[in-house]
């Protein structure tokens, strides 16, 4: 059975409606260039024969093509992976036989992914559709049970929150970030499995290291840094020049703080400086406010406006009893 039929008859392919596989670039082959449109379909309507069906009505959309290239393109938008894009990414998969697809697919599944996780790993993760069960994907399950401490039952989700994970390679960075990570501090391997897994797949020389500097270098302690990004760990998924430099320069030039206070509230990094940071510290400039970064910046629109009118009452009886 070809592997389009075999995904569309045991399984429920997530694909979006009318969906390209066309590259937006332009394409260098005539298999990059092929354009599918494959239907939603339930799990109750998907049978054989309607795969069949599907199948032979989508191969009029890929004249001139290999009947497995064919089955591989299909079976990919099956899964809701758009093969222009995926083939643009990993040229690599220009030359994957199916069988290599369906024993990668086969895998996962065994480790507990279902078909529906299927789009979201391969659509942000083309290289492991290549990828070896053997030399590639079984050394990242065992790092999680192993290193990581994390039950089977809990593989899907770390592989879900983050499926660069299966793209890494044990040895040269996921096993090194371990260690630079619980040299830090992070004891709790687990919890980093599962809460924040992207750290594990960022370089040690290229990001954490570098961020970790910035922090440091803007007037505190490398312990103090440290102690930052212990209690905030998405600290080292922000960008320096696009997140640390304008909002600490903002920070410091408008708002009159500095370091100390990004050291007891390093959340303040967390929040967007156009939506959130510049125009709540506006609104209260203009109502005569002063209120502590976490006030200011944690409080929902209604809890920030009922702050803002609290202080004015208060402003206005001080300035009665005066």
């Amino acid at each position: 059975m070809p592997l389009c039929s075999f995904y569309a008859s045991t399984s429920v392919p997530v694909v979006k409606p009318q969906q390209s596989v066309a590259s937006s670039k332009p394409p260098t082959t005539a298999v990059a260039s092929v354009a599918t449109t494959v239907p939603m379909r339930s799990a109750a309507t998907v049978t054989p024969a309607v795969a069949t069906t599907t199948s032979l009505a989508l191969s009029l959309h890929l004249p001139e093509l290999p009947s497995q290239v064919k089955d591989k393109i299909l079976s990919l938008e099956l899964m809701g992976v758009d093969y222009g894009r995926a083939l643009e990414q990993n040229p690599a998969l220009r030359d994957a036989a199916p069988e290599s697809i369906h024993a990668v697919v086969s895998f996962l599944q065994s480790r507990g992914l279902q078909f529906k996780d299927l789009g979201r790993v391969f659509g942000m993760c083309p290289s492991v559709l290549t990828a070896s069960v053997r030399a590639d994907l079984r050394p990242v399950f065992a790092f999680l049970s192993a290193d990581l401490g994390v039950p089977e039952s809990a593989h899907r989700r770390v592989v879900i929150k983050c499926p660069r994970v299966l793209a890494c390679s044990v040895r040269d960075q996921l096993r090194p970030a371990l260690i630079y990570l619980r040299r830090l501090g992070f004891r709790d391997s687990r919890a980093l499995a599962l809460q924040d897994p992207i750290l594990l797949v960022s370089s040690v020389e290229r990001t954490l290291a570098p961020k970790l500097e910035y922090l440091a270098g803007l007037g505190m302690s490398r312990d103090d840094a440290v102690a930052m990004v212990l209690r905030c760990p998405a600290l080292f998924t922000f960008s320096i020049e696009r997140n640390y430099r304008p909002k600490f320069e903002y920070l410091v030039d408008a708002m009159g703080g500095g370091v100390e206070d990004v050291k007891a509230f390093p959340q303040y990094f967390a929040f967007s400086l156009e939506k959130r940071i510049a125009p709540r510290h506006r609104a209260a400039e203009d109502a005569g406010v002063a209120l502590p970064l976490p006030d200011m910046l944690k409080a929902t629109d209604e809890e920030f406006r009922e702050m803002l009118d609290k202080e004015r009452e208060l402003h206005e009886q001080a300035a009665t009893t005066d």
